[in-house]
């Protein structure tokens, strides 16, 4: 049986989710943002401050990895996430850390506070994240499932990445005015990130409510027959 950390997990009813007011379709909803600015996003996304509502050691615990998973880090910037997971999953373990844009790539090559585990820097493409095929444990999606192109082709490639068990977790802002992310025209809703994997098949089965200002969703992939 699939399980996950108790610890503020909330078990869902798999009822269809509710449509939007406002279509968050497949391509005409994405959002897109130039990252290329390294040391400022660095500002942004490393602030100690993100620490406190981001809380990034206690959303690894509730994902619930292990010594030698292999996950990997949508979206993963500045390697905020990237060097968490590095330290959970061990020296047995390996991260893949993935960016569109090459210069968060080279930042996070040169961490030094990275752990244990091998991290393997991705160049993806806005609508293909270049993850080996059937390898992965957790695909972790920090702030990001919005800004990406044709997510529905996606959740394609991402089902092909993900080994026995895998899952994907999603974690997005909430909706409505918050002191911390974008704003409100620019986000993308829970009941749509969940109406998307369902479309696609997939299962919402759990999530948390770990986090103050973001949504944080676990889905599993269909299975296959």
């Amino acid at each position: 049986m699939r399980t996950l950390t108790a610890v503020l997990l909330v078990l869902l009813p798999l009822a269809p989710a509710l449509a939007q007011e406002h279509d968050h379709g497949d391509h005409d909803a994405t959002m897109h943002h130039s990252f290329d600015n390294v040391e400022q996003w660095v500002q942004v996304f490393d602030s100690p401050e993100r620490n406190e509502w981001q809380r990034p050691a206690k959303v690894v615990r509730v994902i619930g990895l292990y010594d030698g998973n292999r996950v990997a880090d949508i979206g993963a910037g500045t390697g905020y996430f990237t060097h968490v997971l590095s330290r959970a999953v061990g020296r047995e373990g390996k991260v893949y850390a993935v960016d569109i844009e090459p210069e968060m790539l080279a930042y996070i090559d040169k961490r030094e506070d990275l752990g244990p585990a091998e991290v393997v820097t991705i160049q993806a493409d806005p609508d293909d994240p270049k993850l080996p095929d059937g390898e992965l444990d957790v695909i972790l999606v920090v702030n990001t499932w919005h800004h990406i192109d044709g997510r529905m082709n996606y959740l394609t490639k991402l089902q092909r990445a993900l080994g026995v068990e895998g899952r994907v977790v999603v974690i997005d802002w909430r909706e409505g005015e918050l002191p911390m992310g974008p704003p409100a025209g620019s986000k993308l809703g829970r009941e749509a990130v969940i109406a998307e994997f369902e479309k696609a098949g997939w299962s919402h089965e759990t999530e948390s409510v770990l986090l103050p200002y973001q949504y944080f969703l676990v889905f599993y992939p269909p299975v296959a027959n």
